[in-house]
């Protein structure tokens, strides 16, 4: 018995899904392998063929990737972007790279323009993710990869910004620090302004550090510095904890300009690991996450994207501390000389 003609439309419909999921489908194309089981079974029950038209919807490949990112003048970004940049250049690929300067809606036109430009795929370093932002991966007929923010319906690669900010608090309470300042971002940002701080707010109350403070500034130094200068004036921490090696070294500038010493009068501790933390004298304590790996998992996992191979849905990426010199050890002082 014949069945009735079905389309794709009706296929989508039916899966519930997007059509350009059904499209991605017959192009081997990215389709998560749940999604991928429900459509074939419907194509099965249908007897559906794809026309030749419906077989050959994916454009030539461009060797294009679409990068967006929320800055490409950090230290951690600029170190991130090279390492994507040389993985998929030597893949044979070429990178367009659109600086969003942290402004989501800017992230979100990206997305559309590299779908309008029919790039191969698009690596989105993100600083949230959104309902507009889950609809346009669903949507989309070009893979996406998410790099610095967890995306729970797609696939991701995370810094363990939680575990990052742990240690940083638990090893300010070890050092016997009892008023501490943590030094951060607005919470729009998931992984910095959330999850790195609640990682150090969570070990600093674990480990009874009796006075705990916080301030909020954006990702820039100059701001960061009226911050740090207001609160100096009413405050007399022993310790600042600061989002970012950036904010740390305008906490630096600020405790300097009032004639106070690091570590003597005050410690500091960043998160990056930035080359000019090592600089200045004493240099910064320091958690830094390796982003030169983070940028060829990125090149690679785009890549098995594009194919269709499978990936982990979420890749985290470590972290190592580095000592530097900017934290004094509270528990000797007052000990006989």
């Amino acid at each position: 018995m014949k069945h009735k003609r079905i389309t794709m439309k009706e296929i989508a419909e039916e899966a519930g899904v997007a059509k350009s999921t059904v499209s991605r489908y017959f192009n081997d194309g990215y389709v998560k392998e749940e999604t991928r089981e429900k459509i074939r079974k419907i194509i099965e029950a249908h007897d559906y063929e794809p026309s030749a038209a419906a077989s050959n919807l994916k454009a030539k490949e461009t060797k294009t990737i679409g990068i967006i990112a929320p800055t490409i003048d950090s230290n951690t970004s600029s170190r991130l972007l090279t390492s994507i940049n040389a993985y998929l250049k030597e893949k044979g690929y070429t990178v367009i790279l659109i600086d969003t300067d942290h402004d989501i809606n800017d992230e979100i036109r990206s997305i559309q323009y590299f779908e309008s430009l029919r790039v191969d795929g698009i690596i989105l370093v993100a600083t949230n993710i959104n309902l507009i932002h889950q609809k346009l991966v669903h949507e989309s007929q070009i893979p996406i990869l998410i790099v610095a923010q967890h995306f729970k319906n797609g696939v991701s690669i995370i810094y363990d910004d939680y575990r990052a900010g742990y240690a940083a608090g638990e090893y300010a309470a070890k050092m016997g620090h009892e008023n501490v300042l943590f030094l951060g971002v607005n919470r729009v940002d998931e992984a910095v302004g959330v999850q790195r701080r609640k990682g150090v707010l969570e070990a600093l109350e674990e480990y009874g550090v009796p006075k705990i403070h916080m301030r909020e500034t954006d990702f820039s130094f100059s701001k960061t510095r009226k911050v740090i200068r207001h609160y100096l004036e009413d405050h007399h921490p022993t310790m600042i904890i600061a989002a970012t090696d950036n904010l740390a070294l305008a906490c630096y500038k600020e405790i300097a300009e009032k004639g106070l010493r690091v570590p003597e009068d005050i410690s500091l501790i960043g998160f990056g690991g930035y080359e000019v933390s090592e600089l200045i004298t004493p240099s910064l304590c320091t958690y830094r996450f390796d982003y030169e790996l983070a940028g060829k998992m990125a090149g690679a996992t785009i890549l098995s994207l594009i194919k269709g191979d499978p990936v982990a849905t979420t890749q985290v990426i470590g972290f190592r501390k580095i000592e530097g010199g900017s934290v004094q050890d509270r528990r000797k002082k007052g000990e006989a000389k």
